[in-house]
């Protein structure tokens, strides 16, 4: 029997698939949370085999539990269900220690498929994921809106708590957003991302 925590902030969501599951002989829901913060007590009493959690929920707290998961537990198997399933979105899960994503638009025989060998510690994407991941590495890759919004924020001279403050999310997050960009802009640290972000117009100090 593959045991299942299941994190989602949409009730609707939460019930319906909560049910789909359990309706499966080999897969038991033994955990059910509306977000991340109750997730840490509801795995160390329940022992799970895999949590199953969307990525988008409040205050970043998807990107949040996945890393918290990932540094107290590293063996535990991650499954992001997500409606989004961007590159950005991707990578951020990925980067924060997900084993699986799959969209929630996935016939339920994937998902329940996709449970199953997260369980067994493979990783699973999505066909549609896979293809927009392909797309982005072949086309150059902009800032998305929050992470523009991040790099005027650091051109300012704010510090990562004071952005998460700003913003409402985590410090974790704000670290997640910075580490894409140093990426993209082939940047080791905040002064030089600032530096080539306007050589490659992607800010304009003079902005409000």
């Amino acid at each position: 029997m593959i045991r299942v925590v299941l994190v989602d902030d949409h009730p609707v969501v939460r019930e319906g698939l909560g049910a789909l599951i359990a309706s499966q002989p080999d897969l038991d829901v033994v955990g059910v949370a509306p977000d991340g913060r109750a997730v840490p007590e509801i795995v160390a009493r329940t022992r799970p085999d895999v949590v199953v959690t969307d990525l988008r929920m409040p205050d970043g707290q998807g990107v949040d539990l996945l890393t918290e998961l990932r540094r107290h537990l590293p063996e535990l198997p991650l499954m992001v269900l997500s409606t989004f399933g961007g590159p950005a979105d991707v990578a951020s899960a990925l980067d924060a220690g997900a084993t699986s994503f799959v969209l929630k638009d996935a016939g339920r025989e994937e998902v329940f498929a996709a449970i199953r060998d997260t369980a067994r510690g493979r990783s699973v994407l999505s066909p549609a994921v896979t293809a927009e991941l392909l797309r982005s590495r072949r086309a150059p890759a902009g800032p998305s809106p929050r992470e523009r919004e991040i790099l005027l924020l650091v051109a300012s001279g704010r510090t990562n708590q004071q952005i998460a403050r700003h913003l409402r999310v985590s410090e974790a997050t704000v670290k997640t957003h910075l580490a894409h960009l140093y990426s993209k802009l082939d940047s080791p640290d905040r002064a030089s991302a600032v530096a080539a972000a306007i050589r490659r117009g992607w800010i304009d100090l003079q902005e409000p």
